[in-house]
């Protein structure tokens, strides 16, 4: 009787164990991806801040340079695709690699847009001399930076999220839960972003 008293003991200590592992493990993956939601959140915050800024820019621009519509459509085009993916994919493209590159590949669209709208600005030595326009040029060379950075801080938590979640036995519990723990995509460089032209004017 003692003896299966003491197995029975053994048993319920074992599955408590596991059971307090996996709900470790849960909690752990749990807290990691809520790093990376808050941090797209961020990402996603300081890439609308950059579109807010671009109608004033255009704005400014058409007042004291008469230039080329072709570029005001290129870059009108660029923000309105943004703003069709952004709602498209959702809060939670971070949680879907397809949602997750077409947001990339609109953002690098208007990244590439605004880049031509203030290479043909060069040709404009007055707009240079506007002040207006030299406020928006310097929170629009601010907001890049800063949407640099975010990016960065978004790879390095969408990185601990998923060594964490491939590692063994991780990897295991995360496989229970289906799609609740994919691995989280990586913002990449852009292709011929060692050569795109500079928003110093």
């Amino acid at each position: 009787m003692n003896r299966g008293w003491i197995g029975l003991a053994i048993i319920v200590i074992i599955i408590l164990a596991i059971g307090g592992w996996v709900a470790g493990t849960y909690n752990t993956l749990v807290a990691l991806d809520q790093q990376v939601q808050s941090q797209w959140g961020t990402v996603e915050s300081v890439y609308q801040r950059r579109a807010d800024l671009i109608p004033n820019l255009v704005a400014t621009v058409k007042g004291v340079a008469n230039f080329e519509k072709s570029t005001y459509i290129a870059v009108a085009n660029a923000r309105a695709k943004v703003g069709q993916v952004t709602v498209n994919a959702g809060p939670n493209a971070y949680n879907n690699p397809a949602a997750f590159s077409q947001f990339e590949q609109a953002q690098a669209g208007l990244s590439s847009a605004l880049a031509r709208l203030l290479v043909v600005v060069e040709n404009y030595p007055d707009l240079k001399a506007n002040q207006n326009f030299l406020d928006l040029q310097s929170q629009l060379e601010g907001t890049e930076n800063r949407i640099a950075v975010e990016r960065r801080r978004y790879n390095e938590v969408a990185q601990q999220f998923n060594t964490t979640r491939l590692s063994f036995p991780t990897t295991i519990v995360a496989g229970f839960f289906g799609d609740r723990f994919n691995q989280k995509p990586y913002f990449k460089a852009q292709e011929g972003a060692q050569n795109a032209p500079k928003v110093n004017l």
